[in-house]
């Protein structure tokens, strides 16, 4: 075995930075700019639409024709994403987590080369299609690879790195999509075939880097890869053998297909929790403003001329909550996500009122625009989940979760998206109440359900969910012997 990068005690660190900046570089930042670069061009696009319409069948597309086809290209990534999302889970069994990553790097690339020709062609076809195709690309197993990479005593931090990277491409599509810059009539091909700048940058830089330490040990068996990969980590061997009893406890088990998970009732409440929040990510209706900003200022009242700079705004400050969240995470524990939807659901009524207010008082406008901000932040704040599946489940059920809470997370998006636009038309002031509604439901269930994760180890975050799944009563292990999980033996584990 060789490796390109010696991982000496003195340089793990900065590997490790290195090595989360390579990776989210081509991953999850793809999906945060993605979604930020469709807003500002959204004339231009439709336009685009009625021309060709116009000139290849001499049709001229009403209005709502026109907002339904930008709508169904706008949401087709989200079913790129689907696609992308269930397919990542075998890759990663099949090739590892390193090189399915790069290997996902193709569909971009052909997606940005469908991008710059569009106009060319005269086909919004093609735009559809790079779009479908840019969405695989964003259903990546960078979340995975985090959890797997990172010491435990980073992890936490490493994982949500992918959250600040989103975010992260948040902002810098929504820069790139200035007027003054690339979204322009001239130059908006160049903006949607931009995305493959980062793609490059990852395929340059990713090869270096080594494979997840636990895909190496547990999924290969080998374990002399595992521990150069380890090398040089501070906590080498208290890694090593948490890996090495996850392996144990797996012993002799593949990794699951996705309908074993479904049918595995030990798993039960983990999968449901994970169902839930995956969801719920996109039901908040947070990346609805993404997709389409200029509605929701419009609604809010802000001019056509400062939408694009206060659009920008909506980035920086989930950017910053992100990066706030990751300093705080480890301090205020895992359940602050529920109180980001708490707030989020408080910011949502305000933001009602504030819409049914906003011809009468003449600063309701900006107490809009400040509920937006705040929404946004709180967000960044609490209900990042990409971490959860690692932290709740053990290597031979990580691929067939990251499946099953990718594809969840796709689709809600895709169904958000196709009728964001008509839910802002169609309830007008009251179009964040069923947001509101669903962050609120959702701050219960994990108050009820979720176990705080902090500082404990997966055997005692499972015999917690055993608690739900089996009553307290009788769960069986991989090997069929029975073993008991009395409360109170539960709860003294848990203490310890």
């Amino acid at each position: 075995k060789s490796y390109k990068f010696d991982l000496s005690k003195q340089g793990h660190t900065y590997t490790l930075v290195l090595m989360v900046t390579s990776t989210a570089i081509g991953g999850t930042l793809q999906y945060g700019y993605n979604l930020a670069i469709m807003n500002a061009p959204t004339v231009f696009i439709q336009n685009f639409v009625n021309e060709t319409f116009l000139e290849r069948w001499g049709i001229q597309l009403r209005v709502y024709e026109v907002t339904l086809i930008w709508t169904f290209i706008v949401s087709i990534f989200s079913l790129g994403g689907f696609i992308g999302a269930l397919i990542a889970g075998p890759m990663s069994v099949r090739f590892g987590r390193k090189k399915t990553m790069l290997l996902n790097n193709v569909f971009l690339l052909s997606s940005s080369l469908l991008a710059l020709l569009s106009r060319t062609a005269k086909s919004f076809e093609m735009i559809i299609i790079s779009r479908f195709l840019v969405g695989i690309n964003a259903g990546t197993v960078c979340p995975m690879y985090f959890g797997e990479s990172a010491p435990k005593h980073l992890r936490w931090a490493v994982s949500l790195s992918s959250a600040v990277f989103t975010s992260f491409g948040l902002v810098l599509g929504q820069v790139v999509s200035l007027r003054e810059l690339l979204s322009s009539e001239p130059c908006w091909q160049y903006l949607f075939a931009s995305n493959a700048i980062p793609g490059l940058i990852q395929l340059l830089t990713l090869p270096w880097f080594p494979e997840s330490p636990r895909y190496l040990l547990i999924d290969c068996g080998d374990k002399e890869a595992c521990q150069w990969r380890l090398r040089g980590c501070e906590v080498q061997r208290e890694e090593l053998d948490e890996i090495l009893q996850e392996q144990n406890e797996t012993k002799g088990e593949r990794a699951k297909q996705l309908w074993e998970l479904f049918t595995d009732r030990s798993v039960r409440w983990q999968l449901i929790t994970v169902a839930v929040l995956s969801s719920v990510m996109q039901l908040c209706g947070n990346d609805s403003i993404y997709f389409y900003a200029s509605y929701v200022f419009q609604e809010a009242g802000i001019s056509a001329e400062q939408i694009q700079y206060v659009t920008i705004g909506t980035g920086m400050c989930e950017f910053t909550a992100c990066i706030l969240c990751n300093l705080l995470i480890e301090r205020l524990g895992r359940l602050m996500l529920m109180d980001g939807y708490v707030l989020m659901a408080g910011w949502a009524v305000v933001f009602t009122v504030a819409l049914s207010l906003e011809n009468m008082v003449t600063w309701m406008p900006y107490l809009s625009m400040t509920c937006i901000f705040t929404y946004i932040l709180s967000f960044g704040m609490g209900p990042v989940t990409g971490i959860l599946p690692t932290e709740i489940f053990n290597q031979t059920t990580h691929p067939a979760t990251y499946m099953a809470a990718g594809s969840l997370m796709w689709l809600n998006l895709f169904i958000i998206g196709m009728i964001f636009p008509f839910l802002v038309s169609g309830l007008g002031q009251y179009c964040f109440v069923p947001f509101g509604a669903v962050c609120l439901l959702t701050a219960s269930y994990i108050q009820m359900v979720l176990p705080e994760t902090k500082r404990k180890t997966l055997s005692m975050i499972t015999k917690e969910f055993y608690r739900l799944s089996y009553h307290g009563q009788v769960k069986m292990d991989p090997e069929g012997k029975q073993a008991q999980y009395q409360l109170g033996e539960i709860f003294h584990s848990t203490a310890l």
